[in-house]
């Protein structure tokens, strides 16, 4: 498999770009999603408590594995970020409906100065890609999300790419479902430049945690609300 770089094999130098990728059970999915790791980056699978050997495998493929015992999106996500240390970060789903190779574009993009952040609007592909109720609370909170900060994005997905110092510093707090929001909205109050790339978007493998129920996608909308009305009050 071409493109991982593991923890014992990685030289002094730090890889170009990390991935985070967030993970609870992905077994099934990980080989597809590191096997699509462009060549020479390092992906930080970070476990958050899986118990179908997802570390094991991550580590047999070459994967650098990240511990995060406390149970959440952002948690994950967070965990990826401080434990990255090239200069370009990214993030990406485990669950095989997103290939982290969609990211090239991303990162020359922030390479080059064009955009502060760049997220993937994904573009179903297959049947079952994207369940109405996930894609209805994610179409009201784009229109949240405009009225907030004047961003006229289309989807607030998980697959995004920007320079690890800037994103630091940007002081994210959420550890649930409201993380990506939260790194749009104190993204865009930062003066970032913000920019869309059309990604496909495949059916997961497994069963999703967080919009495979109309319960997982309401807790979702909740934590993401509670971000928007929690900036809304900071700048009152």
């Amino acid at each position: 498999m071409s493109g991982v770089t593991s923890s014992s094999a990685s030289g002094p130098d730090p890889a170009p770009v990390d991935v985070v990728l967030p993970c609870l059970d992905e077994a099934e999915a990980l080989p597809w999603v590191l096997e699509r790791i462009p060549q020479g980056w390092r992906a930080l699978v970070v476990d958050n408590g899986s118990t179908d050997g997802s570390a094991a495998v991550a580590r047999a493929l070459g994967a650098t594995v990240v511990r995060e015992e406390r149970r959440g999106f952002g948690a994950a996500c967070h965990a990826g970020l401080t434990a990255a240390t090239a200069e370009v970060v990214c993030f990406c789903d485990c669950d095989a409906s997103l290939d982290p190779s969609d990211l090239v574009p991303f990162v020359d993009r922030v390479r080059s100065g064009e955009a502060d952040l760049v997220l993937g609007r994904r573009r179903p592909r297959g049947r079952g890609a994207w369940p109405a109720h996930a894609r209805a609370g994610n179409l009201a909170l784009s229109r949240l999300l405009r009225r907030r900060t004047g961003l006229r994005l289309h989807d607030l997905g998980p697959l995004r790419a920007a320079r690890r110092e800037p994103l630091l510093a940007l002081g994210l707090t959420d550890r649930r479902s409201g993380y990506p929001l939260q790194m749009v909205v104190r993204a865009a109050d930062a003066g970032w430049r913000i920019a869309e790339y059309d990604v496909p978007y495949r059916p997961r493998t497994g069963a999703s945690k967080v919009t495979g129920t109309w319960r997982g996608t309401w807790q979702a909308v909740r934590d993401m609300s509670r971000v928007l009305s929690e900036r809304e009050e900071a700048h009152a």
